[in-house]
């Protein structure tokens, strides 16, 4: 057969021909990056140190695609709890394993951070002045969602009239937990009335009387499909949270050792203490029930 005409070809010359129908002017139409504002996008990353260290681009790219997941993270644990509260069980899981997938690729991201050495932190890290990751507000709305409240962390946020809405609105509202508990409770389940009742704003504690009731769900699982898989959906959020938090206290004393915070923690061990906190303690207690 003979050879395609080199116009014919896919590909020639090592490069790809562009298909006549490619849109190639947009002075009247939307683009990709108009779409997305890349021109603010990629103009949000201005480095502090003269002059300029060439890590510290690393470090604020790293810290924004960390907000710019929690922004989703947030947006996708609200809308589940939403759900719960409308009964709609299946499409507030799909929330769930969305989450569960952008926490994965939040764990992985400490890898690239890691790759900053202590001598190459040091260089610039005293530009960052007290500015440090313990002031996200989105991560702390992230575990006001997810039940683990703190209405002590508000005043870090005082100066930020946004940061403060957002966070005063998931403390006052039932979290992630609390909607599913409430769930069970319409489908029957006997969930005890201080538990429906409890002050939303406080921290979730442990609840004893809780745990027959999930052993109850573990021991039929056929029977008690829907609310086991929700079940093991939040242990699979609260393990991949944790595994977030110890890659995190790991990439600092890889970095920075035992020094303390920039914003004035004791750094690691502070984070160490972090690994101690819950979201559905019950959910993992009644590990210990199942029998076998």
């Amino acid at each position: 057969m003979a050879e395609r005409a080199e116009h014919e070809r896919p590909v020639a010359g090592n490069t790809r021909r562009i298909e006549a129908s490619v849109v190639t002017d947009f002075s009247d139409r939307m683009s990709y990056g108009g779409y997305l504002d890349l021109p603010t996008l990629l103009s949000a990353q201005r480095p502090l140190s003269r002059p300029e260290h060439h890590d510290e681009l690393l470090f604020i790219v790293q810290h924004q695609t960390t907000e710019l997941w929690l922004k989703l993270v947030l947006h996708e644990l609200e809308t589940a709890r939403d759900l719960l509260r409308a009964d709609e069980l299946a499409p507030a899981l799909k929330c769930v394993a969305r989450v569960k997938h952008i926490q994965k690729t939040l764990t992985e991201q400490w890898s690239v951070l890691a790759t900053l050495t202590p001598t190459e932190y040091a260089q610039f890290r005293g530009v960052l002045g007290n500015a440090s990751g313990f002031q996200s507000f989105q991560y702390r709305a992230v575990e006001f969602v997810l039940g683990n409240k703190n209405a002590k962390m508000l005043p870090v946020f005082e100066a930020d009239a946004t940061a403060t809405a957002v966070l005063t609105e998931a403390l006052e509202a039932p979290s992630l937990y609390d909607e599913f508990l409430r769930l069970l409770a319409r489908s029957g389940y006997p969930i005890p009335v201080s538990v429906l009742e409890r002050d939303v704003t406080k921290a979730w504690t442990f609840q004893p009387e809780l745990v027959p009731v999930f052993a109850s769900i573990y021991a039929d699982t056929s029977e008690n499909w829907a609310a086991y898989e929700t079940c093991e959906e939040l242990v699979d959020l609260e393990d991949n949270f944790q595994l977030w938090r110890f890659r995190h206290l790991k990439t600092v004393e890889r970095i920075i050792g035992s020094k303390t915070g920039t914003g004035g923690s004791s750094g690691a061990p502070f984070l160490k203490r972090a690994l101690d906190l819950t979201f559905f303690p019950e959910l993992y207690a009644v590990r210990t029930e199942i029998p076998g």
